[in-house]
C-alpha cells in the first residue's frame, strides 16, 4: 500500500501536492458518496479522488463498464435467495478486488524524455505549401491620407500612392459630416465601449443606429455586430441550429463567412452552381416540404461583381417553405434611392416614392438582410436586420454577439450620421458609377480584360497566381498605384485577378494614369487580352458568347439622381476631390 501511494502520489497531477499521511488516511475513509458518481465503483476517499485524475479517471470509467455489464449479466440470472447470496457476494468480491487493483497499480506514465512534436516544423510546413503554389499573401504598408483619399502613402512617409482597390466605396471614410460627429462624440464617450452590450457596453447610440439600419432595410428590427463576418456567421450558425432539421441552400461563390455560419450551424447544406435558378429549386425540391429551409446567396459577388436573382429566389423561398438570408454586404450604400442596396434597387422609383414602411417592393420579401457599415458606409462594424422575433432571439442566443466588446460609441455615432447622409445624398453614388463606367469602357477598347458583370466592380482577369503577384508589384513601385491581387482561394485557381473599385474621388487625369499604367504593364509582360481568352474558349465570363450585363444603374435612373440637364456622360459629372 506504502509504495502504491508513493507511485500514485508521484505521477497524479492531483494527488503529488499531498503527505503521504494524509493519503494514507484517504485510502482507509470510506467515499463521500458510497458510490464514486463517474464509475459507480464502491471505494475509499482515495479511489474517489482518483477520479478526478485525466489518468485515473479514464481508468474508472472503463471499468465501470466492466461493472456495470456484469451487474446486467448476473441481474438476468434466476432469482432463487440462494442466487441472490451469490450475486451479492460476487459484487462484493468484484468492488474489493477493483479497489484493490486501483489503489495498487500505478498508472502509466509516458516517457517525458522523448522527442516532442515540432509544432515550428509544421507551421513551415504548411507556410512552404502557399509559397510554392504563390498563393502567399503579402501585405502592403498603405497608409490613407483622409484630405487627399484616394492617395495613400506607403511605409516611407514621403511615397505616396493612388488607391485603386479600397472598400471604401464611396470615400465615406474622410467626409466631414462623419469626422465630425466622431470627434463630437469621442470627447464626450471616450474611445472604448466598456463591455459587451449585456453588461456595460450598452448605449443610446447603439439603439440609435439600429434603428436607423432598420429603417433603411423597412425591416422591424436590426442587430450590430462588429463585423458582418461576426453578424454572418453567428446568425446562421445560431438560426440554423434553432430550426430543427433545417436544410441551408448556400450559393457556391458566398462568402467565406457565411460558409463557416453553416458549418457552425451543424444544419444539413445544399450547394447550388453560382447564380443557377434551376440546380437550386431541384434541390429545394429534393427535400420535404414541411422542412425548415434557409437559402443563403449575396446581392453583389465581391471578386466577380455579378448579382443576385434577389426576387426569383425570394419567388422559389415561398414557393417551397423557405426563408431568405440575404448579404447586401457589397451592395449598401451603393444601390437604392437611399442605399439600402440592390434589394431596394430594383424597385428604384417605388421605393423613391415611398421611401419608408411596407410597400409591396422586392425588398419585403427578403426575410433577413446582412450589411456592412466598413465599405460604403466608411466605418466599422456589421449588422442584421429582420423581423422584431428573429433579432431579438438572435440577440439573445448568438454567442457571436453575446460575448463580443460592443462597438465603441464614437464608430456607432459615426456609423450612424454615414447611414443618415447617404439615405439623402445620392452624389456620391452617381459618381461612383459614372467613374466605373468610364474605367470599364476605357479598358474594354485596349483589349483588357474585364469580368463582366452589372455592378460597380472592376476585377482584370490575370489567370495566374505570380504573374497576377507580378501585375500588382509592377503597378506599386513602378506606377504609383496600388492595386491588391486576388488569388485562390479567394478566387478559384486560374482565374487570379486585379480587383479594381473606382471612388467618387478619382478624378479622369487618375483614370488615364491607371488605364496607361496597365497597358504599359499588359504589353511589358505579354498578359492575356480579351482576344487570347476567346482563342482557349473563355474563362470567368471572359471572352465567351455571352451577352454584357447591363448595369444596375439604369441611364435613367442616374439622371434622376442628378439635374435633368447634366448629360449622362462620365466627364460631364466632376469627379474631382475638390468637388467631392
Amino acid at each position: 500500500m506504502e509504495a502504491a501511494i508513493k507511485q500514485f502520489r508521484k505521477a497524479c497531477p492531483f494527488l503529488h501536492n499531498h503527505s503521504i499521511t494524509y493519503l494514507r488516511n484517504l485510502a482507509r475513509m470510506p467515499a463521500h458518496a458510497g458510490f464514486s458518481e463517474a464509475s459507480n465503483v464502491r471505494g475509499n476517499a482515495l479511489v474517489s479522488m482518483a477520479q478526478k485524475c485525466p489518468v485515473m479517471g479514464k481508468a474508472l470509467a472503463i471499468q465501470s463498464k466492466s461493472y456495470l455489464h456484469t451487474s446486467a449479466r448476473l441481474a438476468k440470472q434466476p432469482t432463487s435467495p440462494l442466487k441472490q447470496a451469490s450475486v451479492v457476494q460476487e459484487r462484493r468480491d468484484t468492488t474489493h478486488r477493483d479497489a484493490y487493483l486501483y489503489t495498487q497499480q500505478p498508472p502509466v506514465v509516458h516517457s517525458t524524455n522523448s522527442q516532442h512534436f515540432d509544432y515550428e516544423a509544421l507551421y513551415k510546413t504548411e507556410l512552404d505549401k502557399k509559397h510554392q503554389d504563390k498563393s502567399y499573401r503579402y501585405f502592403n504598408n498603405i497608409n490613407r491620407l483622409a484630405q487627399q483619399f484616394p492617395r495613400a502613402h506607403t511605409a516611407n512617409l514621403q511615397e505616396e500612392v493612388t488607391v485603386w482597390c479600397s472598400n471604401d466605396y464611396l470615400g465615406m471614410g474622410r467626409n466631414p459630416v462623419v469626422h465630425d460627429t466622431m470627434q463630437r462624440t469621442l470627447h464626450k464617450y471616450g474611445a472604448g465601449a466598456g463591455g459587451t452590450r449585456n453588461i456595460a457596453g450598452n448605449c443610446a447610440l447603439h439603439l440609435q443606429l439600429e434603428a436607423e439600419l432598420a429603417d433603411l432595410h423597412r425591416k422591424p428590427g436590426a442587430l450590430l455586430f462588429t463585423s458582418c463576418y461576426v453578424a454572418n456567421d453567428a446568425t446562421l450558425s445560431t438560426l440554423a441550429s434553432k430550426l430543427p432539421g433545417c436544410v441551408i441552400f448556400s450559393d457556391a461563390s458566398n462568402h467565406a463567412s457565411m460558409i463557416q455560419g453553416i458549418k457552425h450551424s451543424g444544419a444539413k447544406k445544399m450547394i447550388f452552381k453560382h447564380n443557377d435558378l434551376q440546380d437550386l429549386e431541384t434541390k429545394l425540391q429534393s427535400v420535404d416540404i414541411n422542412t425548415p429551409k434557409l437559402i443563403a446567396f449575396e446581392s453583389v459577388y465581391s471578386m466577380s461583381g455579378s448579382v443576385g436573382h434577389i426576387e426569383k429566389i425570394c419567388n422559389l423561398a415561398k414557393k417551397y417553405g423557405a426563408i431568405t438570408f440575404l448579404d447586401e454586404v457589397h451592395a449598401v450604400g451603393m444601390y437604392g434611392p437611399r442605399g439600402g442596396g440592390v434589394s431596394e434597387h430594383l424597385d428604384y422609383d417605388l421605393n423613391a416614392r415611398f421611401l419608408r414602411g411596407n410597400n409591396g417592393s422586392i425588398l419585403d420579401k427578403v426575410d433577413i438582410i446582412s450589411g456592412t457599415l466598413g465599405k460604403a458606409f466608411g466605418v466599422v462594424g456589421g449588422y442584421i436586420a429582420g423581423s422584431a422575433a428573429l433579432v431579438d432571439m438572435i440577440r439573445s442566443y448568438a454567442p457571436g454577439f453575446i460575448f463580443t466588446t460592443s462597438l465603441p460609441p464614437v464608430i456607432a455615432a459615426g456609423a450612424k450620421a454615414s447611414v443618415q447622409y447617404l439615405k439623402e445624398s445620392t452624389k456620391e453614388r452617381v459618381m461612383q458609377q459614372l467613374n466605373t463606367r468610364m474605367l470599364k469602357d476605357r479598358l474594354a477598347k485596349l483589349g483588357i480584360p474585364v469580368v463582366p458583370n452589372p455592378s460597380h466592380i472592376v476585377p482584370v482577369l490575370v489567370g495566374e497566381a505570380e504573374p497576377c503577384k507580378i501585375a500588382s508589384d509592377q503597378l506599386l513601385h513602378e506606377h504609383g498605384i496600388y492595386v491588391q491581387s486576388i488569388n485562390y482561394p479567394t478566387v478559384a485557381k486560374g482565374e487570379e485577378r486585379l480587383r479594381i473599385t473606382p471612388t467618387p474621388g478619382h478624378t479622369e487625369q487618375m483614370t488615364d494614369h491607371l488605364v496607361n499604367a496597365l497597358e504599359t504593364i499588359w504589353r511589358k509582360n505579354g498578359f492575356k487580352r480579351v482576344s487570347d481568352w476567346e482563342k482557349e474558349g473563355g474563362r470567368a465570363g471572359v471572352g465567351t458568347n455571352d451577352p454584357i450585363p447591363k448595369p444596375i444603374w439604369t441611364d435613367a435612373q442616374l439622371r434622376a439622381a442628378v439635374d435633368p440637364s447634366v448629360s449622362i456622360r462620365p466627364h460631364a459629372v466632376d469627379t474631382s476631390v475638390a468637388a467631392y
